[in-house]
């Protein structure tokens, strides 16, 4: 009898206290395109991380962003239910903010040190991390992608059209000039043809911006900067921005940039055949693999950001921190449970399991470290990518290794991994992530539509010629931007960098 209410004992403790091998079941809704070609129901990703962390998950895939915008405007108004989760959520700071203080949205910080350990030795190493991603009342209500090797916009030189002229690498605006004009003037690609050669090649007025560092200007999409004692003014009407504009007229007369530039559309499939011969003296592009065959890559090696005054600037497109990857709902009974999933993410194991699959699968190692894919690049592409890894689309919370990218067994891509990580040790945010209210977005939405219209396109047709820059014109200029309202938009960011 004893022995009989011993295990009736036992039985209740066991129905009354969860199993550490039972699976817990969450609900997970987030935004993944469907040109990613990603299933998440179907996809090896989800699947291993069940398998690893014991979370059972329904899977809620939105493809298009207009359906996930829909669905969360819902969601905050009440009229869809709440998912445990948001992974990939592509939440805005404005939402971020909006769902907690609907309270839709769980503070996350006091879970953090105890149930997402890696994350938060993340961020306690890096603390401008942990500002960025902290709301003004301290909370933590959606966690970051961190990622120390951004595709930035860069500019690539053809080494080899430089030996072949004897010409050293250009360091100044000056000398990148005098650079164009020799590979305008010879048959750099010596197949006959002197007036098929490109010697700067770009897609648009938005590219063309970044060269604004070789006239020591560093600005964001908004046309804005600041300096090191918090001063945040606009760069539009400078007289930087104007002889910035002088000299992309002077290449353009001279035919030194890309006469298609304004009108080009670019895009991977595009590529150039291994036979097609290289017309590109200097690219703007975050890899020269977007514009040349691979098999000519070794070509091309990074232009290093061009002296001014003596110093180099560069802008950092986006900064290390992505905000809005993944929250947890306050519909969600176990958050520490879904932390610990989300945790995972946040170490080296967790990257390459979202971003290259499992070893000895998707991809091997070599005996000396470095890794290499299983398939052919059209099955990794078609097949293999989708399939079995997250990390395209929207951004996945977790952190980038570049430790793991740079041990790729391929000469291509340790290249331009070795030449952004040099980029990252010059570019900086021109402007600190903030958080702005609704109503100051809004405005700022507003006016930089208005502005950056009329903006881009007269900077165009100066460029072009199309409307000469004197005097005249250029204060005509100056004054339709501060009529436009860019005065107000500094007041918002400067308002905005003082509450920070």
């Amino acid at each position: 009898m004893r022995k009989l209410i011993v295990w009736l004992l036992l039985v209740t403790m066991l129905m009354m206290t969860p199993s550490a091998y039972a699976e817990e079941s969450f609900s997970m809704a987030g935004y993944d395109d469907e040109e990613t070609y990603h299933v998440w129901t179907e996809n090896l990703f989800f699947e291993r991380m069940q398998e690893k962390t014991g979370l059972e998950l329904e899977l809620i895939q939105y493809t298009t962003a207009a359906k996930w915008q829909a669905a969360k405007d819902a969601m905050l108004a009440g009229s869809q239910e709440l998912p445990d989760a948001l992974f990939k959520a592509d939440l805005t700071t404005q939402e971020t903010v909006a769902w907690y203080e609907a309270g839709k949205l769980i503070d996350l910080k006091p879970y953090l040190a105890e149930h997402a350990p890696n994350l938060w030795a993340l961020l306690e190493s890096n603390p401008e991390w942990m500002k960025a991603i902290t709301l003004p009342d301290g909370a933590i209500v959606a966690l970051p992608y961190l990622d120390t090797l951004q595709f930035n916009n860069a500019m690539w030189i053809n080494e080899t059209w430089l030996k072949k002229l004897n010409l050293s690498v250009p360091t100044t605006a000056e000398e990148l000039t005098e650079v164009l004009r020799a590979f305008r003037r010879t048959d750099m690609n010596g197949n006959g043809d002197k007036d098929d050669e490109v010697p700067f090649t770009f897609s648009s007025m938005w590219d063309l911006r970044f060269l604004l560092h070789a006239f020591g200007v560093n600005a964001n999409d908004y046309y804005i900067t600041m300096d090191e004692n918090g001063t945040v003014s606009q760069i539009l009407t400078t007289e930087e921005n104007r002889a910035f504009i002088t000299w992309l007229h002077q290449l353009w007369e001279e035919g030194l940039i890309d006469l298609n530039g304004f009108t080009a559309m670019r895009s991977a499939a595009a590529a150039p055949e291994e036979d097609t011969p290289v017309v590109y003296g200097v690219m703007l592009a975050p890899s020269p693999a977007s514009l040349i065959h691979t098999s000519k890559m070794d070509q091309y090696v990074l232009l290093e950001p061009l002296f001014c005054d003596g110093k180099q600037v560069y802008r950092d497109l986006t900064g290390d921190v992505i905000r809005g990857t993944f929250a947890i709902t306050s519909a969600c009974k176990d958050p520490a449970a879904l932390l610990r999933w989300v945790d995972f993410l946040y170490t080296e194991e967790g990257f390459i399991l979202s971003e290259a699959g499992m070893e000895g699968v998707e991809f091997d190692v070599n005996d000396d470290g470095s890794w290499l894919w299983v398939d052919t690049t059209e099955t990794l592409n078609k097949i293999t990518l989708p399939s079995a890894t997250i990390r395209t689309g929207s951004p996945t919370p977790g952190f980038t290794s570049v430790a793991f990218q740079q041990r790729l067994d391929d000469p291509t891509t340790q290249r331009v991994v070795s030449a952004l990580m040099r980029l990252r040790e010059i570019d900086s945010m021109p402007y600190p992530l903030v958080w702005l209210t609704q109503e100051q977005q809004n405005r700022v939405d507003e006016l930089i539509m208005q502005i950056g219209s009329y903006a881009e396109l007269q900077m165009v047709w100066f460029v072009t010629g199309d409307v000469e820059l004197t005097d005249e014109t250029w204060q005509e200029f100056c004054q339709k931007v501060h009529d436009l309202g860019v005065d107000e938009m500094v007041s918002i960011w400067q308002e905005a960098a003082n509450a920070d």
